[in-house]
């Protein structure tokens, strides 16, 4: 088949949709760094969902370049936190430009928009004109998670949601989903097919930050968490494909 011509059973379920990307989906084994194959991976996803008609807007982590807890020496803060936190977001930007030049080597027109202002590399993130973008079949990368500290990318995946009021929020993960407990440590744990947002609460599930869930509840946003590294697992879950784990509204 060529690649440039969709499959009927890929059909998109969802018109308008929000992908979470840890920092991890750009790197390789839990490697610091990019990996051009893994961001040509997921741009290759991107693309052929995008050509569905999908509007498809990316908030990216930034975990492989930095994290804020490795400037902490024993018990003493070599950077203080909110510092950590902005360096962090930066990270962000650079992930956000690897995966923009990976759509772009392949012929997909994007926008990337940040949270914090630096113009000379991305656009700036404001509602009206992202929507633009995304009514115009662009692909927006959105960095700089929320331009504030102590705010996680999860929570500004949400709130990106809410904001430009799409269909589903995909949360790429290493696991095929929610689970009872951590299952690279624990071989007995259970995985959900389902939950509602209360559950992930109430059970602790290590899935989003409760801020995160919470803003999904009250927006009545689906998540759906699914392992991004399967073959054409993003453009599966678009197509409403019974994989990973469903968190909706309670019954």
């Amino acid at each position: 088949m060529d690649e440039h011509t969709p499959s009927d059973n890929l059909s998109p379920k969802f018109r308008r949709v929000i992908l979470k990307l840890s920092g991890e989906a750009f790197g390789t084994g839990g490697k610091s760094g990019i990996s051009i194959d893994e961001t040509l991976n997921v741009a290759q996803q991107a693309k052929r969902i995008a050509q569905r008609g999908v509007q498809l807007s990316i908030v990216v982590g930034g975990g492989n370049i930095l994290r804020g807890a490795q400037f902490v020496v024993g018990s003493g803060e070599v950077v203080k936190p909110a510092t950590a936190h902005y360096m962090g977001m930066l990270a962000t930007v650079i992930n956000g430009l690897a995966l923009q030049e990976a759509l772009e080597s392949l012929r997909c027109e994007t926008r990337l928009m940040t949270a914090i202002r630096m113009e000379t590399v991305a656009e700036p993130y404001i509602r009206r004109r992202c929507l633009r973008h995304l009514e115009k079949g662009r692909i927006v990368i959105l960095a700089g998670g929320t331009g504030n500290p102590f705010v996680t990318t999860d929570t500004a995946a949400a709130l990106r949601g809410r904001e430009l009021e799409a269909n589903i929020l995909l949360k790429a993960t290493r696991v095929d989903g929610v689970y009872s407990a951590d299952p690279e440590k624990n071989p007995h744990a259970v995985r959900y097919e389902t939950l509602t947002y209360s559950q992930l609460l109430r059970d602790n599930l290590k899935v989003m930050d409760a801020s995160a869930i919470d803003m999904c509840r009250d927006a009545k946003l689906p998540i759906l968490v699914f392992n991004y590294k399967r073959e054409g697992a993003i453009e599966r879950a678009i197509a409403g494909h019974s994989i990973g784990t469903l968190v909706t509204a309670d019954a």
